[in-house]
């Protein structure tokens, strides 16, 4: 079997008859064997799979197999998954093991999805290059010199390499799209409240969202409707059965749609001149298709990021507090007293990028800095929230860069941490807003890397967003 196959095209061969899970997912150990250079996994759950296929196998013989029988998933480092280490890949959390399961992972084994591996990824999701891992840095499969974005960016290299069908990541400021815009797959953020984010370890939880890296549209529909709906373990879910997203998407009209471009980014001066290109070429393509597509005006891109870091970095400074040596996780060896339990075990787990972004949030949330930073941020996230439904008020999805460039060299950007953050320049107002996003492989730069484009629709209609994703993957 070769890599980078879609779910349906494994499905045909596993109902011909000329496959099984079994050979299937021996066929991906081996690439990742051939392929563990790359680093995309932390850990490889061989047996296991090896042991779930047949299960698999015989529920297939007998008809009784789920949707997802066939489909092999790579699971990002913070997703729970019962009696399997979870270390956002740091070293705060080496060799603890989960309790439980995930409710995305719990729908999944629910529908015979195999899952083969935990996928390496920036350390508590912070980052947009992957070289923060506490495991090492993670290689881009188009070219090993270059990252391959992040913070998922472990998944989208097993997508993008054929080491597993489909990945799971997770999405605080563009976590999946950005990598999925630099190793060339479809990255997908549903609404926030559309997937349960019980057993996800938090980075920042009123932005954190689980989403599915896959090699076509269809697939990340199947992924979505599966993994959507409400759970009692989340209250920021939205307490509604999800639609019936695989069917539905199929039959939506996208014939005449209007389709807002907006200009702050394609006239932005950090956006790379060729993907500017495909972005006015795209524009063309769909006016010629009947679809209306207009300019409009939203002069808040560059309050974006500040927004961005001053509030998810607040949460970050409450949800990893809980990580102080005392009930799991690292202890330092040196620590003698409660007191040095506390600033040795942290000093010493966390990675600096962490360290960074804990203090920077300890700052906006104290006292005398509390109203000038925290409380100023949520009232700007407020304006972004409000302008953003004003736009889809008339229009129907809106059209934007996924990044400012493609993959950029390790080291790039260690010794300036600024421009590391613009790199999300154009995937945070999705989730400053709880809006679903998707990043589409539609561009290849003359360097020769991938690069995405990226659509965000209203909040809950993902069936539009994905239907019409689906239409500009043909016409491109």
């Amino acid at each position: 079997m070769s890599g980078n196959k879609t779910f349906g095209e494994i499905k045909k061969e596993i109902n011909a008859g000329t496959l099984d899970c079994h050979k299937l997912v021996s066929s991906y150990l081996k690439r990742i064997e051939e392929n563990k250079h790359l680093n995309a996994f932390l850990e490889v759950f061989g047996d296991e799979a090896l042991h779930q296929a047949q299960e698999v196998d015989d529920k297939i013989r007998k008809g009784k197999a789920g949707r997802l029988a066939g489909m092999v998933i790579g699971l990002k480092d913070n997703i729970c998954y019962k009696g399997h280490r979870v270390s956002v890949s740091s070293k705060i959390l080496e060799g603890f093991v989960s309790l439980y399961h995930s409710t995305v992972v719990e729908r999944l084994l629910a529908e015979d999805a195999i899952i083969i591996g935990r996928c390496n990824c920036d350390e508590f999701a912070m980052g947009s290059s992957n070289e923060k891992s506490a495991y090492g840095k993670v290689l881009n499969p188009h070219d090993n010199s270059k990252v391959p974005g992040g913070s998922s960016g472990g998944s989208a290299t097993a997508v993008a390499a054929g080491l597993c069908t489909a990945a799971l990541g997770s999405d605080t400021g563009g976590s999946i799209r950005q990598p999925a815009s630099f190793c060339g797959v479809v990255g997908f953020k549903p609404s926030y409240g559309r997937v349960s984010r019980y057993g996800l370890l938090a980075y920042a939880s009123s932005f954190d969202q689980i989403g599915p890296l896959t090699n076509n549209i269809e697939d990340a529909t199947l992924l979505l409707e599966i993994m959507a709906g409400k759970d009692e373990f989340d209250s920021t879910l939205l307490q509604k059965d999800a639609p019936n997203y695989f069917e539905e998407y199929k039959k939506t009209d996208t014939s005449k749609l209007r389709i807002a471009y907006i200009k702050d980014c394609i006239d932005h001066t950090g956006l790379d001149p060729e993907i500017k290109s495909s972005l006015e070429k795209t524009i063309a393509s769909l006016k010629a298709e009947g679809h209306t597509v207009e300019p409009v005006s939203f002069p808040f891109i560059d309050y974006a990021v500040p927004t961005y870091y001053v509030l998810t970095t607040a949460e970050a400074s409450s949800n990893l507090s809980r990580y102080n040596g005392i009930n799991y996780g690292y202890r330092s060896p040196d620590a003698k007293d409660p007191d040095t339990v506390y600033k040795k075990s942290r000093s010493a787990g966390f990675g600096k990028e962490v360290k960074r972004r804990i203090m920077l949030g300890t700052f906006v949330l104290s006292t005398g800095y509390y109203d000038a930073y925290y409380a100023r941020g949520q009232k700007v996230r407020r304006i972004f929230v409000e302008k953003t439904n004003e736009i889809l008020k008339n229009y129907d999805l809106i059209l934007l860069p996924s990044t400012p460039g493609t993959a950029f060299p390790f080291g790039q950007n260690d010794l300036d941490p600024v421009k590391m953050y613009l790199e999300d320049i154009f995937t945070v107002q999705a989730n400053i807003t709880g809006l679903p996003a998707i990043s589409l492989p539609l561009g290849k730069h003359s360097n020769g890397m991938p690069f995405g484009i990226q659509l965000m629709g209203r909040k809950y209609d993902e069936t539009t967003l994905l239907a019409f994703s689906e239409e500009l993957m043909n016409i491109h």
